[in-house]
């Protein structure tokens, strides 16, 4: 999860990038530097830890989702809880829960290598950096090119991340519109539905469960996690 603070800063300094281009640019370029970096060294860890320990790794995630959640509904700075919130967690829950089921039960398989399926995905997967608690890393699990991506950013295979660049500056400014006019005129409302995306993802994450080893170490993870997922919302928080 993100500093929803720090994400609305970014979001204004991005969108109001030319009025004040020094001060914009000393904030979003280390930011920016970070998260490449971040990029290709979590990458081979996160394939690592997938490719050896998937079961135990999905419980971690799911863990840190559900330990952040508290942070992310104090963030929708509502006064009471009324039907419209309840109306926007679950319509984005049950969108997020229909194209799961509709893609286990798709027959047909994309070409994942084609230059128009991975500009797509690089529009759908900024949706995941810019809309806070979508998760991109489920996204591109969705669209079948998890494992792809992580492989072509430890071997830099251009030509797989180039076309997702595309579609992530495509997709990145225009989730940025977006998401910047909804916080303005719907803020709380958009938190929910945002909670939302987020309770899905769990059911995206989860691998299933065997009564060994395996899965009492996933377990302790999941709890493991969770607490420090409470902890790192408490630090965000202050």
């Amino acid at each position: 999860m993100c500093c929803f603070g720090l994400y609305e800063k970014i979001v204004d300094s991005i969108l109001h990038f030319y009025k004040n281009i020094k001060e914009n640019l000393k904030f979003v370029l280390p930011i920016a530097a970070g998260c490449i970096v971040g990029i290709f060294i979590f990458g081979n860890i996160l394939k690592f830890l997938f490719n050896t320990f998937y079961m135990q790794t999905c419980f971690a995630f799911i863990g840190l989702i559900l330990g952040s959640l508290n942070f992310v509904i104090k963030q929708a700075s509502f006064k009471k809880i009324n039907i419209f919130h309840f109306i926007c967690f679950t319509i984005t829950l049950s969108l997020s829960i229909y194209f799961i089921v509709l893609e286990k039960s798709l027959n047909f398989e994309f070409n994942t290598n084609s230059t128009s399926y991975l500009i797509l995905a690089g529009i759908l997967m900024s949706a995941g950096i810019v809309i806070p608690g979508i998760s991109k890393t489920v996204i591109l699990m969705i669209l079948g090119i998890y494992e792809m991506y992580l492989t072509a950013i430890a071997s830099l295979n251009l030509s797989f991340l180039i076309p997702i660049c595309i579609g992530l500056i495509v997709g990145g400014i225009l989730f940025l519109c977006l998401i910047n006019f909804l916080f303005k005129f719907a803020k709380s409302y958009t938190y929910f539905g945002i909670i939302g995306f987020i309770v899905s993802s769990i059911f995206i994450l989860y691998p299933g469960f065997t009564f060994d080893i395996n899965g009492i170490i996933s377990v302790l993870l999941l709890i493991i996690s969770f607490y420090f997922g409470i902890k790192l919302s408490k630090i965000k928080g202050t």
